[in-house]
């Protein structure tokens, strides 16, 4: 196993979900890392497969069953040797019990990773803004797991979500991220003004879009920025 021939913990990453994300997510794993040479790194191993059938449309639309594709890329990352896997793509998750079922490797949670980044951020359990694709929202993943720890997750409105914020996950899918910020941004800035004191961008092209622009005057918390940290502590950085 590479994790033994290694003799430090090997990370699995689990991506392609969509790949611009999964690489956001390489980058920011190392430059988030305390490191002063190239051994100081956490040894990764990426499987980005984009063919994963479209989460928000196997939930919503009846579209195909992803579970199958994701449990082919657990079974190349136990093979390389990985120690714990990282799920860069919020709406993934939804299948999280089924993928922790089928492997003796831990699974991080991007949302106890949100929260914990929430935490570090200085913001308190009470109201945030929630942003993610409409499959996530849909499957109440955060509101599910935050608000009995007392978070209440304030979400886009029907209308916002057909105008501003699938359109603006659509634009970083197409590698137009630039374009993404405007709509991404008026939908956080909405979310504040109904009382978020943060907003979670809790779709891993969210925070590529929103970091496209202007900073945004609130705290956010960047998903792809707390799974990187999630994994990093998992590995003893």
């Amino acid at each position: 196993m590479a994790e033994k021939n290694l003799g430090v913990p090997v990370l699995g990453v689990l991506g392609g979900m969509g790949p611009l994300a999964s690489a956001q997510f390489m980058l920011r794993l190392t430059l988030l890392t305390p490191a002063e040479r190239d051994q100081d790194h956490i040894p990764a191993v990426l499987w980005s497969n984009p063919r994963v059938p479209d989460r928000t449309a196997a939930r919503l639309a009846g579209g195909e069953d992803p579970l199958p594709a994701l449990l082919r890329g657990i079974r190349g990352l136990e093979a390389a040797g990985a120690g714990a896997i990282a799920i860069p793509c919020n709406t993934a998750h939804g299948w999280f019990e089924g993928m922790q079922a089928a492997t003796a490797l831990p699974i991080l949670h991007i949302v106890d990773a949100a929260e914990a980044e929430l935490l570090r951020l200085g913001v308190t359990p009470g109201p945030i803004g929630l942003m993610g694709t409409a499959g996530t929202l849909a499957m109440r993943l955060y509101q599910e797991r935050l608000e009995p720890r007392g978070w209440t997750c304030l979400v886009p409105e029907p209308a916002e979500m057909d105008r501003l914020v699938s359109p603006g996950i659509a634009e970083v899918k197409a590698n137009r991220v630039a374009e993404a910020h405007g709509p991404l941004a008026e939908a956080a800035r909405a979310l504040v003004a109904r009382g978020a004191r943060a907003v979670v961008l809790g779709c891993t092209e969210i925070p590529l879009g929103i970091a496209a622009g202007p900073a945004l005057p609130f705290p956010v918390c960047d998903t792809i920025d707390a799974l990187a940290r999630a994994a990093l502590h998992w590995a003893g950085k």
